[in-house]
């Protein structure tokens, strides 16, 4: 298939679940007329189908095609063949009836089942388009061919948008109003400070008053100094104890010294006389 061809095909489909909710695996309706072209075109039918309509297929066939079948005679049994792989529907038919009809039926006024139906019958083709919402399949010269929809079905989806743009007052009020959820906006602005080179805070443990620096002992300390006194008055700095004490032990060292000097020269003295 044509790649134009098959857009224009999953974009039908796409319609016809949107509006009309068809879902996979797609129920296709398949009269007996179509499976006598099947099997004279040599045609992979299930295959086909899949390709056509761009998805998963459930082929069916109902009981009154099947006897039409038969009527025709054992030239048929290979069509009959193809028709036994498919799933049987129901028509509630006591009596065989025409295939057409039979089909007709199925479908209904509405579609209410979402059939497609795969029909080579131009009477029964000319009554499916009546109905909205029908997709409808028949093979031309050995390619199965998806019908465009009709203009029942166009006017049945313009009327369905319609009734979804323009809704009425009770419609509106079976609705629940919700709160509208409020949205978070991110602030811009600067960022925060890598945490890898932010210092470590200091722990909360009160913090010891720095301590007064004391002269070291020995040490002189100048009178002019002055020390502040806690109340703001300034006191003139005196001389420690230790500073004293040092000054004595010079003095008795230099005096000692003289005096062993002394004696050194009055024994050299004696010597020479």
């Amino acid at each position: 298939m044509r790649q134009k061809r098959a857009k224009a095909y999953r974009k039908l489909m796409h319609l016809y679940c949107m509006t009309f909710g068809f879902r996979q695996p797609y129920q296709i309706l398949i009269d007996s007329e179509m499976c006598k072209s099947a099997v004279a075109q040599k045609i992979d039918f299930v295959k086909q189908l899949h390709t056509v309509l761009q998805g998963e297929v459930k082929p069916m066939i109902t009981q009154c095609c099947i006897h039409e079948l038969y009527l025709q005679g054992k030239q048929q049994q290979p069509a009959v063949d193809l028709a036994k792989t498919f799933e049987r529907r129901k028509c509630n038919h006591r009596e065989p009836i025409g295939g057409d009809d039979c089909l007709a039926s199925v479908v209904g006024d509405s579609n209410k089942h979402r059939y497609v139906v795969a029909t080579q019958s131009q009477t029964l083709r000319v009554k499916l388009r009546f109905i909205p919402g029908t997709p409808i399949i028949h093979i031309n010269r050995s390619v199965m061919v998806l019908e465009p929809p009709s203009d029942t079905t166009v006017q049945a989806k313009e009327r369905a948008e319609d009734t979804k743009l323009h809704a009425s007052a009770p419609d509106l009020a079976l609705v629940p109003v919700t709160a509208p959820e409020e949205r978070r906006v991110k602030r811009k602005g600067p960022k925060g400070p890598n945490p890898l080179s932010v210092k470590k805070k200091q722990s909360n443990e009160p913090t010891k008053p720095p301590t007064k620096a004391q002269p070291p002992t020995g040490s002189k300390r100048k009178v002019d100094d002055v020390d502040s006194d806690p109340e703001g008055e300034s006191i003139p700095a005196q001389v420690s104890a230790p500073t004293a004490a040092s000054k004595r032990r010079k003095r008795r060292r230099k005096n000692k010294g003289a005096v062993d000097m002394d004696t050194q020269r009055a024994e050299s003295d004696s010597v020479k006389s």
